[in-house]
């Protein structure tokens, strides 16, 4: 992903023209930037004559969108193989919507917010690191159900050293010193991402999901998109997602001309599509035997 830690060129990466990291002066990158520049690569640098298949959930789901536009459409798309077809074959977009909403925004927002008001932000924003993890902290948050952080940790308190000898814990059971298990688990989780990512480009991060719209420059509205988009695409949502509810899914489903709508069911929201893995595997053979 362009701009991303684990892509091409980031924030962290040096600018040619001064010698220094970018740094927050990295440019704004787009869906549409970071999906251009991965049909580039594999048409002219690896040469691939097609692509059978893009799948991808969540961020990636935003990305199969874009390479359903790019590269599946004759009117809209940039991209088609030596005869005149569409560059890619089929997709699967999994947990996204056509464009990021205002509650989706609003969510990366907080986020954002969390890592702006690090003291740290505004004389070196790499050191930033309280604030994203906060922000990782209430991401995990997002991701997730009530019910599915009721079923992992109620209300159970995190057992110390000193409990585990004796039949009723000593640690506080309410009050700033209570060692809640849901609570260790984000500073846990929030503590383990820093090794990952850094604020800056967490930061760009967001903003790139931001500006997912793939009417956006294109046409008067993603009904109108999505109905240019010709290849076979299997759409998969979460019942329990609170993220990218299942209605985003069932919109994108019910205007793509040769799209179809899976469900995938469980209680663990937006993460579904990576811990549900069964179910996602067993619908995206079935729609690959049926297209290929």
């Amino acid at each position: 992903i362009l701009g991303s830690c684990y892509g091409s060129t980031g924030p962290m990466s040096i600018d040619p023209t001064t010698g220094k990291q970018y740094g927050v002066d990295f440019p704004d990158i787009s869906v549409k930037d970071t999906v251009r520049l991965q049909l580039l690569m594999m048409q002219q640098d690896l040469q691939l004559s097609s692509i059978k298949c893009v799948i991808g959930g969540s961020f990636g789901g935003m990305q199969t969108l874009e390479y359903a536009v790019q590269g599946g459409s004759s009117t809209k798309g940039n991209f088609f193989d030596s005869g005149g077809k569409p560059y890619v074959r089929s997709v699967v977009p999994i947990a996204c919507g056509a464009a990021h909403t205002a509650w989706q925004i609003a969510i990366s927002e907080v986020q954002r917010q969390s890592i702006y008001k690090d003291p740290n932000w505004k004389t070196n924003p790499v050191e930033a690191t309280d604030g994203l993890n906060v922000a990782r902290q209430f991401g995990m948050i997002s991701y997730r159900t009530p019910q599915g952080y009721i079923s992992k940790f109620d209300r159970r308190m995190q057992q110390t050293k000193g409990d585990a000898d004796q039949a009723t814990p000593t640690s506080a059971l309410y009050g700033s010193s209570a060692q809640w298990q849901v609570k260790s688990y984000l500073e846990y989780q929030g503590e383990k991402f820093l090794s990952r990512f850094d604020p800056v480009t967490y930061v760009k991060m967001t903003e790139q999901m931001d500006s997912h719209d793939i009417a956006r420059g294109r046409g008067a509205s993603t009904d109108d998109i999505l109905g240019q988009i010709e290849i076979p695409a299997l759409v998969m949502g979460i019942d329990s997602d609170v993220l990218y509810p299942l209605k985003e899914q069932e919109h994108i489903a019910e205007h793509l001309p040769n799209g179809s709508l899976k469900v995938i069911h469980g209680d663990d929201g937006h993460d579904g599509f990576l811990l549900e893995q069964d179910q996602v595997g067993n619908h995206i053979i079935e729609f690959m035997k049926q297209n290929h």
